[in-house]
């Protein structure tokens, strides 16, 4: 088994699966390298193996059986995967009818261990052979989260135990990530320990199709020409916002989308900073990040709660982008998570910036 890799924010810190060993997908070139794992994952044989951020390996002889997803956006991978039958239960449900509909009679039916983060015992005696974990610390949150296993209760319970990389390894980055490669190469592995490599394949083909197209429409733009963006983790706390930084999934998709993000300058994946600072940097757009809430009318509710109180703080009302409306009401995950949705994401805010240009 691996050790365990640890951070925390004040926000709720989502960490995922893991692709091969190598870099995680950096703006240098540096392309996560799934090596065996994406040859296997093609051929759909095994045995393979894949690594946590610290190159700790974990061999997959067989496909697992039994999975336990802790939160709804690597439960939406696998079931995107056609694996979604090997899922005896998740924590973090998502919401009926949050999902695209071919997807959501298919989550719904699914265990819910827990509301948020799964209960440890709970998570222990649940029979599963493979754990998919959103979350790596929690940095001290408390708020009853609950205690995580340790490794060694992982491997006494048989639970091989696995992230996603490319939020997971975000913090310990070498160089900003400015590419969609890193949850590429996650898609990738996560088809090879499932078998579901072909489906891989088509899912990552997809993305870069749609990114592509974008990059074609955008990509000509002077940088001094593209619009400043700043994320607005609103379910973070207001008192003090937390942004996200250069080495966060959400630096690729406003890079992607032909914005700039205006915390780029920041190491790391997220850090808690000052309305002043936000203030200082007077974003030409602001996307209300707010977490799925569980249906179309509870999101509505916190994207309005979200933009008034940006109208009515008096740090923040006289921003260029508040007085002028410019709000992108888009979901934190598909943003700040790996899936597939981070091309959506990417085209979702291309279009709004550059209408006429983005299809």
């Amino acid at each position: 088994m691996r050790s365990r890799v640890w951070w925390g924010t004040t926000a709720v810190v989502l960490g995922l699966l893991m692709a091969g060993c190598g870099n995680d997908g950096g703006g240098d070139g540096n392309k996560d390298t799934a090596g065996d794992t994406a040859a296997k994952s093609l051929s759909g044989g095994y045995p393979v193996t894949v690594t946590d951020c610290m190159g700790a390996k974990t061999a997959f002889s067989a496909a697992p059986r039994k999975i336990v997803t802790s939160n709804a956006s690597s439960l939406e991978l696998l079931l995107r995967l056609g694996a979604g039958d090997k899922v005896i239960g998740t924590g973090f449900p998502p919401g009926k009818g949050t999902l695209p509909a071919a997807l959501d009679a298919q989550a719904q039916r699914v265990p819910v261990l827990g509301r948020t983060v799964i209960p440890k015992e709970k998570l222990l005696g649940s029979g599963a052979d493979l754990y998919i974990d959103t979350f790596a610390s929690m940095g001290g949150m408390g708020g009853g989260m609950g205690d995580a296993p340790t490794e060694a209760e992982y491997k006494t319970a048989g639970i091989e135990h696995i992230y996603l990389k490319s939020t997971a390894c975000a913090s310990t980055r070498k160089s900003p990530v400015t590419d969609l490669s890193a949850v590429e190469n996650d898609i990738t592995s996560l088809g090879a320990v499932t078998g579901t490599g072909a489906k891989a394949k088509e899912l990552v083909a997809g993305m870069r199709e749609k990114v592509d197209a974008v990059r074609d429409a955008v990509g000509d733009t002077a940088d001094s020409k593209r619009p400043t963006y700043f994320f607005f983790d609103y379910d973070a706390g207001t008192k003090q916002p937390t942004v996200v930084c250069n080495r966060q999934v959400a630096n690729a998709v406003i890079t992607l989308a032909g914005a700039r993000n205006v915390f780029a300058d920041c190491d790391g994946d997220y850090k808690q900073v000052g309305w002043e600072d936000v203030i200082a940097k007077n974003p030409d757009w602001i996307q209300l990040g707010v977490r799925d809430r569980g249906s179309e009318a509870a999101n509505k509710k916190a994207f309005d709660e979200a933009e008034k109180w940006l109208k009515t703080n008096a740090a923040t009302k006289g921003l260029k982008a508040v007085e002028a409306g410019h709000f992108l009401r888009i979901g934190s995950e598909r943003t700040t998570i790996a899936g597939v949705g981070n091309a959506d994401t990417v085209q979702a805010i291309a279009k709004t910036l550059y209408p006429g240009k983005v299809d």
